[in-house]
């Protein structure tokens, strides 16, 4: 039985102790098969509706079936996909879960493009689309339905959100726009002298935007930068590989491609020399939405690190670490190759190993472990605010200070000025507790450079003593003591 089961796997047209049909055999005779039903529905069916649109899924259903990333591009797919991955596009201005499946009712939006489209409007992170211009979700691709969402600029789109803690289902009508390739946000963290970078995307500009910060970072001292993968879902390999170079020397190793046999395609190393300040430590926050290019340039940092603490455990340089939860796990490659009538076939061709790493289904796992916790909900924000405290009782006695700061939450409430993205980023990383805990292991990382140098002169050193000293999410080891 599992010797069928083996046999099954390896072609899914054989069985055990045979040898495998070839494919070219295989695919002449279903091609055939294949024809005859097209003749027979030509002949048979009562209408034929839209035969293009039938034939571009039917090619789809082929590629998509063979792994969750190769799909079949339709014209005007193909044509949006080039837009996007040049800098700009008309759209509305998401940032999509990239672990959706065909048959989900509705696609998750992780994040809004700063002072995009969606932004504006008021959709918020973690809102559900289930309704795009009048058609439901339910059997619509990923692909499809983004493809929904951009056309040209300054036409509109309807869709319905499912919002958490919402009864009823919310409309919004978006004006489509040129989505501005603003791939990176930046903060100096002035009370604590860090440096935070966050990526959403790997292309062409993004490498510019963080080089030119790196550059200005430079100018005073600072004590560490944290680098924000998170919900960053990947982009162009060769920007991956240009970013990597801003922070590994010239030369470096970034990410081989290896065939289905196992056998190496392509080594991918840096170019340039770095311009980042290689003697602070880089914390790199990572999540389960953190794919691709992202996963990338994380594991190829981290595997650095740890290589240079092999080889030179004396040496100060390059301490990178990842804090957060595991990463998606996408190790494939992807080709995007044009075929006739204007379309495309993106096909997994090979499997890429960042600095000789293997990630295809496990992703990279964090060196401190921090689940990422949320604000609570409204019901419970209202619960706590009527509840449990004596100011929730009525008529209870306030001071001459909290009279005026009353009065001044009443004059705020009067201001009904939209607040700018910045801002509003601003207010999300306050509450952001797997910023803290970058922040807190960098503070703890500082006074041990100070005060004890040795302990925390390389990566694998580092990660020791601060295990040691910093609370993680690592399970506790707890004892009864019996009286």
């Amino acid at each position: 039985m599992k010797k069928i089961m083996l046999a099954l796997l390896v072609s899914g047209v054989i069985y055990a102790d045979q040898q495998p049909v070839p494919f070219d055999q295989t695919a002449y005779l279903w091609s055939r098969t294949f024809a005859e039903v097209m003749q027979l529905a030509n002949k048979k069916h009562y209408k034929i509706a839209n035969l293009e649109e039938a034939m571009i899924k039917a090619i789809d259903a082929f590629l998509s079936h063979l792994d969750p990333h190769s799909s079949f591009l339709d014209p005007k797919t193909y044509k949006l996909m080039l837009d996007q991955t040049s800098g700009q596009f008309f759209g509305i201005g998401i940032v999509i879960d990239n672990t959706r499946k065909p048959k989900d009712k509705y696609l998750t939006i992780v994040d809004t493009i700063p002072d995009g489209p969606s932004d504006k409007a008021g959709i918020k992170p973690l809102d559900k689309i289930i309704e795009i211009d009048g058609q439901p979700l339910e059997g619509m691709s990923t692909e499809e339905a983004t493809t929904k969402l951009k056309g040209q600029r300054n036409t509109s789109v309807h869709v319905k959100v499912l919002r958490e803690n919402h009864p009823d289902l919310i409309p919004f009508d978006i004006i489509r726009d040129v989505i501005k390739e603003q791939n990176s946000m930046s903060f100096h963290i002035k009370s604590h002298n860090i440096y935070y970078i966050s990526l959403n995307m790997f292309t062409e500009n993004a490498v510019k935007q963080i080089a030119k910060l790196l550059q200005q970072s430079t100018q005073k001292p600072y004590k560490g930068l944290i680098l924000d993968l998170r919900n960053n879902s990947g982009g162009l390999l060769t920007a991956a590989i240009d970013i990597a170079s801003l922070f590994l020397d010239k030369g470096s190793l970034v990410v081989v491609t290896k065939d289905k046999n196992g056998k190496e395609i392509e080594r991918y190393a840096t170019k340039k020399d770095p311009i980042a300040n290689n003697k602070l430590p880089i914390f790199i926050l990572i999540n389960n939405y953190t794919a691709s290019a992202a996963e990338i340039l994380g594991a190829c940092l981290k595997t650095h690190s740890e290589e240079l603490a092999k080889k030179d455990p004396r040496n100060q340089k390059s301490l990178v670490f990842l804090v957060g939860t595991n990463s998606f796990g996408k190790g494939s490659v992807q080709e995007v190759i044009p075929v006739s009538n204007n379309c495309a076939a993106k096909i997994t061709t090979s499997l890429y190993f960042p600095n000789n790493t293997d990630i295809q289904g496990e992703g990279i796992k964090p060196d401190f472990e921090a689940e990422r916790t949320f604000p609570p909900t409204e019901q419970m924000q209202w619960f706590t605010k009527h509840y449990g405290r004596e100011k929730a009782l009525n008529n209870y006695i306030k001071t001459s200070e909290q009279e005026k700061e009353t009065d001044k939450k009443e004059e705020a409430k009067k201001s009904n000025e939209p607040t700018r993205w910045i801002e509003r980023a601003k207010e999300m990383l306050q509450t952001d507790n797997q910023l803290r805990e970058a922040i807190s292991l960098i503070n703890l990382l500082s006074v041990f450079q100070g005060l004890c140098p040795d302990k925390v002169c390389n990566r694998t050193k580092a990660i020791v003593q601060l295990k040691n000293s910093h609370i993680t999410h690592d399970k506790l080891d707890i004892e009864e003591i019996k009286l």
